[in-house]
């Protein structure tokens, strides 16, 4: 797919925007607060059915019992895709349309891959422990059916779980059908985010000696417990007292991390600005290379404002590596861009 317009009616700060997109790079220009990460919200959520930042009620850009927002999409093949949601449909609902067939969900044969770097990204390696689940659960869900199938019905799981451990009373037999299914695609989650750290650590080594032109050794360790269906019973069991008192699950995949290794030392603690900056730079090429490979298709490129973080020689390599893909970048600065480019106004 290769976007070629793009429209939003109510949709944040926009009344009525329309922007023609570039088959290569588009540079969205404008100063902060005049709406330029919401297009690419817009278009994240045309292409994989949700928002990147919150829920459908806060993209409203009017309150009130009437309101509503709209997203439309046209690519290469004058092929269009909509977006609808109005407060006043009881299901409360978004709608999608897809070549004239509507539905509530974004099918999954509609959902096209996107990458999106945003700011927040190249503090991977020093955020917290949940941007880094992130990283990889974004991969995942959109690379393996089964994993975002695995992943859903776990979140659903958890939090039917949490609900029920801050009541004040419960039988065991009332916890342990969650128990059940935390364990069995807890499994299917482990199982899939440790393919994918392996796949990481067998290339991140050469791209980011690519980046670099330095050769130092990077592994990347997945922090938390790999275990089968059978022991993630046993110590959801076990743990239940514990997380009773807590009001919530203790242990799990929800709870794991990604801990990074440079030269053989914690990278967060020894790698410099630039060293870190490059790891991050690493993982985002291979994130958008390994999920063209694996869909067959060429990822959309997303750059939310991480120009004004780069210095110019990484600047040259991000630009350099996503050529090949049709890419939209957000930016307060102007920045060469060979292409399409969209100013906006505060």
């Amino acid at each position: 797919m290769i976007i070629k317009r793009l429209r939003v009616q109510n949709f944040r700060a926009h009344s009525d925007f329309t922007a023609e997109i570039g088959s290569g790079s588009t540079l969205i220009l404008g100063p902060n607060g005049s709406g330029k990460t919401s297009l690419l919200e817009a278009i994240y959520v045309l292409l994989q059915g949700t928002s990147f930042r919150s829920s459908d009620k806060d993209i409203l850009k009017n309150d009130g019992e009437d309101a509503w927002f709209r997203a439309d999409l046209i690519d290469q093949k004058d092929d269009a895709r909509t977006i609808k949601y109005n407060s006043l449909l009881t299901n409360g609902k978004k709608q999608f349309e897809i070549s004239g067939k509507k539905s509530y969900r974004l099918p999954i044969n509609a959902r096209f891959p996107v990458v999106l770097f945003e700011p927040g990204d190249l503090s991977l390696l020093s955020g917290s422990p949940a941007r880094r689940r992130q990283f990889m659960d974004r991969f995942l869900s959109q690379s393996d059916f089964g994993y975002r199938q695995a992943f859903a019905r776990y979140n659903k799981a958890l939090k039917q779980r949490n609900i029920l451990l801050k009541q004040d009373n419960f039988l065991p037999d009332e916890i342990f059908p969650w128990n059940l299914m935390l364990a069995e695609y807890g499994e299917v989650i482990l199982s899939k985010r440790l393919e994918f750290v392996d796949r990481l650590n067998k290339e991140i080594g050469l791209v980011y000696g690519d980046i670099s032109g330095v050769e130092d050794q990077i592994e990347i360790i997945y922090n938390g417990d790999v275990l089968c269906k059978e022991k993630i019973m046993q110590l959801l069991s076990a743990n239940q007292a514990k997380d009773r008192i807590l009001g919530a699950t203790s242990f799990g995949p929800h709870r794991h991390d990604l801990r990074f290794i440079f030269n053989g030392f914690e990278a967060n603690s020894v790698a410099s600005r630039g060293e870190n900056r490059s790891i991050v730079l690493a993982l985002k090429f291979l994130e958008t290379d390994i999920l063209a490979e694996l869909s067959g298709r060429q990822p959309i490129v997303l750059l939310d404002d991480v120009f004004s973080e780069l210095d110019a020689s990484r600047q040259q390599l991000l630009t350099n590596h996503f050529s090949q893909y049709q890419t939209i970048i957000t930016s307060v600065n102007e920045i060469d861009v060979d292409g399409f480019k969209i100013e906006l106004e505060s």
